[in-house]
């Protein structure tokens, strides 16, 4: 395979790391306590102007490598004692320095050590943050404020570009829904992780339906948390990790600030983003609406779109902070159905569905409180609910081809979601000897839902009228085919720590022990068309199911640190899925379920090399390995009329095995190592992604040693961002291998058949390569960007849909031009 179109930036990036960095010195310290002469361990110091922050050991040692010889300005902070800030001047042949620090007097309610942020768009989690364990684990941290991007129209190519193997579907112009995934994850509303909002969950279940259809806007989120398997011990049991979206926190030095973006775009896209934020004595706030509206490339694919949020917080104490937040989401969108490999070919605009509508309706409710029990521990407390409903209404015949006859009944499908969870946690540092010593992190987590899905017959007619009616006279007296209500109850315990064995190296084992019990309780139909699509028969039958069942996973990783900036890691952990609500009853005319469909079980593993190299570079290299046992996957397979069918079920034994790369380079700092940061910046980044994923067993003759599907070979994105003062630039390269949408990697459908017979819902999606160009202006309280998405005008597609908004090929947006002004004061 040959890819002339990045290899140039590839070879920056290789160039880049391999570059040798003259005149650097290492600064060795020790630091005492001022009154007792006791060496302090666990002191962070921060070298200000850089990236780099070195911890005492027991000794009250520490070393900083890799500095330029001269004056260094440093910045010592630790629990017990007063911060210092001071300053150096150090020698070419390094040194050594003794430092001071005074014991506090008095307790105070919280200490925050500001270091500047990242030039870069990607940063790691540190080993603990909040009541929250990340040692060792394998983690990527997307600051959107460092990045030069489209914001607002949440694109997620761009947004997650420097986060290497992330597989991401395309499927609207507004980005109303994430959908992605990496490994070999379906990347369906990004259903294969545990999607949260500032530590709360946000699907419409996390076990039985973890769809997200609400997805914040990425102008209202300060970062954007990712960690792979491992994730598992702590947030629940999902095969691709942790997904966390950390939304902006009140503005503590002010009280009111506002920030107002307004954005237009082609094909009728706007979107007009406002906040609010300030503190207020003890008191803190920060809130956003948002209105985003679009009439979409093809026809048939308008969308209006309402979001807004309030964070209020109180400081009842020195050591106790209460919040409560409240979020609400509401959309409308069309959609302009799916695309034959035929009709894709012709005219990839077209849209023969003028009849398909998709309404969301999202609530979500949090409270919290952080209480600081001493300086080493800490408990958190979160309740959460969630009041939502999504429907879904259209005509979804398996042969995408078939016109629609506005005459006919549509099928609606509601889903009402009302669950509640709590989880508590509490994490404590501690001392076992001079030498050793750890971090402890216990936590529970009860989680009750009850959620009702009906499918059943919609109005005929175009509009987006939600109502169930009766079908045709003579059929039934029933207009729900399907009428499930699912109760389910999780309880959960965990526990990790982080053993530190001297200054380099830790080992951080887990455990966790999950309770499940999901019931369904309802009835579903077999609804019979004859080959003209007509309603022959609809028969329904009562189901009553309920499943109890209780698990233990375990896992472990390891740090060893030679250097500060360095860090080799590994972990190993157990992973688990549910088999979901969808997969019980949902009747499609493309889809079989296999009744006795099993929960998926395996493991994930990590092994990389991460760090940074002066000020210059950052990197993470990895290797990784996932196990799936009864992995649930799609076949093709034919009714008695020869029809293309799908078939849903435990397809076999799959292993996914791959290397992830990701580097980021400040260019200039290399070209001239020794000079002061000046108003040019240059910088560009590279990851790449190259897996081999095979089914090793299977019933199904067919799937045995076929390719996984959703799991291109090569997935690589890389990019330069740069400027001078006020004015950034960003220019970005994706491109993705060939990839198949079921197990038995099937081909396209025949091109001579008829065109009833023209699925479209299995079949390759073909290699795809696209460009995006973005700039930005700045001048104190007044900035205006620009972004041009598929500069080529490419003409791709990254999705076949089974249902909806298909079924069929969706084919992604071509060149699109966007503007946004926004202020700040």
């Amino acid at each position: 395979m040959r890819l002339p179109v990045y290899s140039a930036a590839l070879a920056v990036c290789v160039l880049t790391a391999s570059a040798a960095v003259a005149q650097q010195a290492t600064l060795q310290g020790r630091v005492r306590e001022a009154t007792t002469n006791r060496p302090v361990a666990g002191c962070e110091v921060y070298v200000r102007g850089s990236r780099q922050i070195a911890r005492t050991d027991s000794a009250g040692l520490f070393t900083l490598s890799r500095l330029a010889p001269g004056r260094q300005q440093l910045q010592l902070s630790s629990i017990d004692h007063e911060a210092l800030r001071t300053q150096v001047e150090l020698p070419a042949s390094g040194g050594t320095f003794e430092f001071e620090l005074v014991r506090r007097e008095r307790q105070l309610g919280e200490v925050v050590v500001a270091a500047p942020q990242a030039r870069f768009g990607q940063t790691r989690l540190r080993e603990v943050e909040g009541t929250a364990i990340f040692a060792a684990k394998k983690t990527e941290v997307i600051v959107p404020d460092n990045l030069v991007a489209n914001l607002a129209t949440n694109n997620a190519r761009q947004v997650y570009a420097r986060v290497a193997g992330l597989n991401i579907w395309e499927s609207d112009q507004g980005g109303l829904q994430l959908s992605i995934g990496g490994r070999g994850l379906d990347p369906n509303r990004t259903a294969n992780f545990n999607v949260r909002q500032n530590g709360y969950d946000i699907s419409a279940d996390a076990l039985g339906y973890p769809e997200s259809y609400y997805t914040p806007p990425i102008e209202a989120i300060k970062r954007i948390q990712l960690v792979r398997g491992a994730a598992s011990l702590q947030y629940g049991t999902q095969f691709g990790g942790l997904l966390n979206f950390e939304l902006r926190k009140p503005e503590p030095d002010k009280t009111i600030s506002v920030v107002s973006r307004q954005t237009v775009g082609s094909y009728g896209f706007f979107n007009s983003f406002n906040s609010v934020s300030g503190t207020v004595k003890k008191l803190s706030y920060y809130a956003f609406a948002q209105y985003k509206r679009g009439d979409g490339w093809r026809p048939n694919s308008h969308f209006d779109s309402k979001t807004a949020y309030a964070d209020v917080r109180y400081q009842l104490t020195e050591n106790l902070k209460l919040g409560a937040q409240f979020t609400h989401m509401n959309y409308l969108a069309q959609q302009p159905g799916g695309l034959s490999d035929r009709q894709f070919a012709r005219d990839a605009r077209q849209s023969n569905r003028a009849r398909n509508w998709f309404d969301v309706d999202w609530n979500l409710f949090n409270l919290s409180a952080d209480w600081k029990l001493s300086s080493r521990a800490n408990i958190n407390l979160t309740t959460f609910g969630l009041l939502a409903s999504r429907k879904s209404l259209g005509y979804r015949p398996n042969f995408v081809e078939r016109a629609d006859d506005e005459a006919q009944l549509r099928d609606l499908i509601t889903g009402q979601f009302r669950n509640v969870g709590l989880e508590a946690r509490y994490l404590n540092r501690y001392t076992l000897s001079e030498a050793n010593s750890g971090v402890l992190l216990v936590g529970t987590r009860l989680y009750r839902g009850y959620n009702h899905s009906v499918q059943g017959f919609g109005p005929a007619g175009r509009g987006a009228d939600f109502r169930f009616v009766r079908p045709e006279e003579g059929q039934s007296s029933q207009s729900a085919y399907s009428d499930y209500r699912f109760p389910n109850y999780n309880a959960a315990v965990f526990a990790e720590n982080i053993f530190y064995f001297g200054p380099k190296f830790s080992l951080t084992p887990g455990l966790r022990y999950e309770y499940i019990r999901t019931q369904a309780e309802g009835s579903y139909g077999s609804v019979e068309r004859d080959l003209a699509g007509n309603i022959i028969a609809n028969n329904t039958f009562r189901e009553q199911r309920t499943s109890p069942r209780s698990l233990l996973i375990g896992g472990l990783g390891a740090s060893y640190k030679a250097v500060e900036e360095r860090e080799l890691y590994a972990n190993v952990s157990q992973n688990y899925r549910s088999i979901t609500f969808s997969d019980m009853q949902i009747a499609n005319n493309s889809l079989v379920i296999d009744p006795n469909l099993r929960d998926e079980r395996g493991y994930s593993a990590d092994l990389g090399l991460r760090g940074e190299q002066g000020q210059w570079l950052t990197y993470d290299l990895s290797l990784f390995a996932l196990r799936y046992n009864n992995r649930i996957g799609e076949v093709q397979t034919f009714d008695a009329n020869d029809r293309t069918l799908r078939f849903r079920g435990n397809i076999g034994r799959a292993l996914i095995l791959g290397v992830e790369s990701y580097a980021e380079a400040d260019v200039l700092r290399v070209l001239r190592p020794t000079a002061e940061p000046g108003p040019w910046r240059w910088s560009v980044f590279g990851n790449a992604a190259l897996i081999r994923s095979r089914y090793t067993a299977s019933q199904n003759a067919q799937v045995v040693g076929k390719q996984v599907e959703f799991v291109p070979q090569v997935n690589l994105k890389t990019g330069m961002q740069g400027g001078y003062g006020p004015f950034k630039a960003s220019l970005q390269f994706t491109y993705l291998a060939d990839q198949f949408s079921e197990a038995t990697n099937a081909p396209n459908s025949p091109q001579d058949s008829q065109p009833d017979a023209n699925s479209a819902v299995v079949g390759l999606i073909p290699a795809y390569h696209i460009w995006d160009a973005s700039v930005s202006w700045e001048r104190k309280w007044l900035k205006l960007e620009g972004s041009v998405n598929n500069l080529g005008n490419a003409i791709y597609f990254t999705r076949r849909a089974t249902g909806y908004p298909g079924p069929g090929i969706l084919p992604a947006d071509p060149r699109s031009f966007f503007l946004t002004a926004a202020v700040k004061w």
